[in-house]
C-alpha cells in the first residue's frame, strides 16, 4: 500500500473512531461499527489504488469498416476485441498488486521484467500506437506530412517513396519471418527502419543496440491481414499507405524530436 494510502486510512478510521466515542452513549456498539465500515469504504474509494485493471482497449477512433477496402471489417474486429483485449487482460494480470506503471514507461524494461511484459505489456502499446495512425481512406488521402518530417525522411531515406520502398522491402516475409511489427523510428537526429519479432519493439532495452522512438509502425502478424490477404503479405502492406494518417505521424514525430520519449498512447 503506498504511503498516502496508509495516511488515508490512518485519518479516516481515526476520525471514524473519536466519532463514535461521542455517539456512544446515543448509538450503542452498532453505530460504531457501520461507522468504521463506512471509513474503510472510503479508504478504498479515495486512496491511490495499486494496479487493478490499469489497462484498457481504447475505442477505435473510426468504425470497423471504415478502413474498406484496404483493411475489412471482420479482420479490424477480431484484431481489436479479440487480439488486443487478450493482451490488455494479460497484462492487467500480470501488473495486478503491483503500482500503475505508464504502459510507456512499461516498455524500456520489458525484457528483463519477463514474457508477460514483453509480450502482453508490449502486444498493448504496440496495438494502441497502431489503431490512431491509421484513418479512413478518404481522411488519410487528405493528411499531410509536416514539413519537419518531410526533411527528415528526405534525409535519411532521399524521398518518400524511397522510405516506403525500403520499408515495404523490410516488412517482407523474409525480413520480418513469422510474427511481428516494421517500425519508422527516430534515432538520434535521424530516422531508422527497424523489423521487430513477436510484440517486441523498438522502446525495449535489448531489442536494437539502442532504444529508439517510433514514429509509424505495422502489424504484420497473421491475424492483422489473413482474412482478407490470405499468404500476400506484400500485397497487405502495399495498400496499407492508404490509410496512413500522415497528420498523426507528424504529430508523433514533433513530440519524439521534442521529448525524447515514447509517444502516448490511450488505454
Amino acid at each position: 500500500m503506498t504511503k498516502l494510502s496508509l495516511a488515508l486510512s490512518a485519518f479516516i478510521v481515526g476520525s471514524a473512531s473519536a466519532f463514535s466515542m461521542t455517539m456512544n452513549a446515543q448509538t450503542g456498539s452498532n453505530s460504531r461499527r457501520e461507522i468504521l465500515t463506512k471509513g474503510a469504504a472510503i479508504v478504498t474509494s479515495v486512496a491511490v489504488p495499486l494496479a487493478a485493471n490499469a489497462y484498457s482497449v481504447p475505442d477505435l477512433l473510426y468504425e470497423f469498416d471504415a478502413l474498406e477496402p484496404y483493411i475489412d471489417a471482420p479482420t479490424m474486429k477480431i484484431h481489436h476485441d479479440k487480439h488486443h483485449g487478450t493482451y490488455v487482460a494479460n497484462i492487467n494480470k500480470a501488473t495486478e498488486g503491483k503500482d500503475e506503471v505508464d504502459i510507456v514507461e512499461l516498455q524500456l524494461n520489458a525484457l528483463e521484467a519477463g514474457p508477460a511484459f514483453r509480450n502482453s505489456g508490449g502486444g498493448h502499446y504496440n496495438h494502441a500506437f497502431f489503431w490512431d495512425e491509421m484513418a479512413p481512406p478518404d481522411q488519410a488521402k487528405k493528411s499531410k506530412i509536416s514539413p519537419e518530417l518531410e526533411k527528415a525522411i528526405n534525409k535519411s531515406f532521399g524521398s518518400l517513396d524511397e522510405m516506403k520502398a525500403k520499408f515495404e522491402a523490410q516488412a517482407a516475409p523474409g525480413a520480418v519471418f513469422g510474427s511481428g511489427w516494421v517500425w519508422v523510428c527516430v534515432s538520434g537526429d535521424e530516422l531508422k527502419l527497424v523489423g521487430t519479432p513477436n510484440q517486441d519493439n523498438p522502446l525495449m532495452k535489448g531489442v536494437t543496440d539502442d532504444v529508439m522512438f517510433p514514429i509509424l509502425g505495422l502489424d504484420v502478424w497473421e491475424h492483422a491481414y489473413y482474412l482478407k490477404y490470405q499468404n500476400r503479405r506484400p500485397e497487405y502492406v502495399s495498400n496499407w499507405w492508404n490509410v496512413v494518417n500522415w497528420d498523426k505521424v507528424s504529430e508523433n514525430f514533433a513530440y519524439v524530436s521534442e521529448k525524447k520519449a515514447g509517444v502516448p498512447v490511450r488505454g
